[in-house]
């Protein structure tokens, strides 16, 4: 019975083995589940549209620079003519910009900037162009225009930038911002500037227009020497600062310049500085110095034919509270070959002008007979981290032995909070020889950089 009974559940169990093994290759049979496929990758023109740009303009940054300025300034009679009345002004001057994000290595720049005179505007001459000849001067007529608008390109450590921007090569003596006056000097420009090799520092600029501080506003003489400059300009500037107390710099300027009183501003100059900053006591005590040496001679279609030399030494030492220091600035002369008997100084166009040779600016033109300027400085910073700074210039000519007189600043500024900062400044010149005369300015100002 038991050997039959066994035989019997043997088929049984065969068939339900065979069931399961069925139904397990019937379950083999369906397809098993696949992780989805990743989407596709959007294409340039999505990611520019849809990603790139978008980011950019959320990157964007908005810059605000408002100055509110007091200005005064009392002239004597130059020569023969009459005695200018005094001139003040109350103008404030407001720049809003914007700055994109990058996108493929490209960015963008847009600024306007307006200038608004809130004292009445006979009460000063704005360089000519309000009809005030009988006033001082004071550099600020009211103007409303674009300050900057620019595209640029930066890869293999290069930047690429065109349209209208601001430059400013070293200490800003032969081509700067002046951004002294309310109204800034920018350039209608290409310009490259170059780092790929470490510590060197190459720039190249080409202008076709510059916008100076004066404006082409309504009401300037179309002679005007004032006027914006169109150029045919091109700039070269190379530095070096591979040692740690040293940076040595070489420059090309070819200044193809002219306006409605011609082409007198145009000038060709090379030359090159070493300046550098040496701590002398476990940094609590430094000295700072800078030595410069260049040569000009006429260029493109300016009438004058000369050559004229031009060098600066200055030193500085760093004792904290204290800054004092000296410095000798010649800026030579020559005999004008194509006018006899007529000499032309060393010229400067396109400099900060206002940063050298005094705050009163009596030599924002170079004399004929050159200039020399003997200068000093002393400043101690007083509680409340407020600089006070002291300077006195003695003046002369380069040839001819000419007395040009000496000049007095004071100059008091403070920074508060994050944006906003304060100066007040003193400018007394004391004329010598004809034909200058004294001059006596004082500016009160509050700016607010955003």
């Amino acid at each position: 019975m038991k050997s039959r009974s066994r035989q019997i559940a043997t088929p049984a169990r065969l068939i339900a083995t065979r069931a399961a093994a069925g139904s397990s290759a019937l379950w083999a049979q369906e397809p098993a589940a696949t992780t989805p496929p990743p989407p596709a990758e959007p294409g340039t023109l999505n990611r520019l549209f849809n990603t790139e740009l978008p980011d950019a303009i959320g990157k964007a940054k908005v810059s605000i620079n408002s100055r509110l300025r007091y200005e005064y300034a009392d002239q004597g009679a130059v020569g023969a003519g009459p005695n200018p009345e005094a001139s003040n002004a109350l103008t404030i001057r407001t720049r809003f910009g914007i700055t994109s994000g990058t996108v493929y290595g490209f960015q963008g720049m847009l600024e306007g900037e307006n200038l608004t005179a809130i004292t009445p505007l006979d009460n000063y001459n704005a360089a000519g162009s309000n009809g005030q000849p009988g006033r001082t001067v004071i550099a600020d007529p009211p103007t409303t225009q674009m300050n900057q608008a620019w595209l640029s390109y930066s890869n293999w450590d290069t930047v690429l930038k065109g349209g209208r921007q601001r430059l400013v090569l070293d200490a800003a003596r032969f081509v700067g911002d002046v951004d002294w006056r309310q109204n800034q000097q920018t350039f209608d420009a290409v310009s490259l500037v170059n780092q790929s090799v470490k510590d060197l520092k190459f720039t190249y600029a080409y202008l076709w227009e510059v916008n100076r501080v004066f404006g082409d506003v309504a009401g300037l003489p179309a002679a005007s020497a004032l006027r914006d400059f169109e150029s045919d300009s091109h700039l070269v500037n190379i530095s070096y600062g591979r040692w740690k107390f040293a940076k040595l710099t070489a420059y090309s300027y070819l200044l193809d310049l002219e306006n409605g009183a011609g082409n007198a501003a145009s000038c060709a100059t090379f030359g090159g500085s070493v300046d550098g900053n040496i701590p002398l006591r476990e940094s609590a005590v430094s000295f700072d110095y800078h030595g410069e040496l260049a040569w000009q001679t006429d260029y493109a279609k300016n009438p004058a034919d000369y050559q004229a030399e031009y060098y600066h030494l200055s030193g500085g030492v760093n004792v904290k509270p204290f800054v004092f220091g000296a410095g000798y600035e010649v800026l030579g002369t020559d005999s004008n070959s194509a006018v006899p008997g007529a000499s032309v100084g060393f010229q400067t166009p396109l400099a900060t002008l206002a940063k050298f040779n005094g705050w009163a600016d009596v030599f924002l033109a170079t004399p004929a007979k050159g200039l020399r300027d003997l200068y000093a400085f002393a400043q101690v910073t007083l509680p409340g981290k407020i600089p006070l700074r002291v300077d006195y210039h003695e003046y002369a000519a380069d040839s001819g032995g000419g007395d040009f007189g000496r000049e007095v600043n004071v100059t008091l500024t403070h920074k508060f909070g994050k944006y906003w900062s304060a100066l007040a400044r003193y400018a007394h010149y004391m004329a010598e020889d004809a034909p200058y005369a004294d001059v006596d300015k004082v500016w009160v100002q509050l700016d607010f950089i955003f």
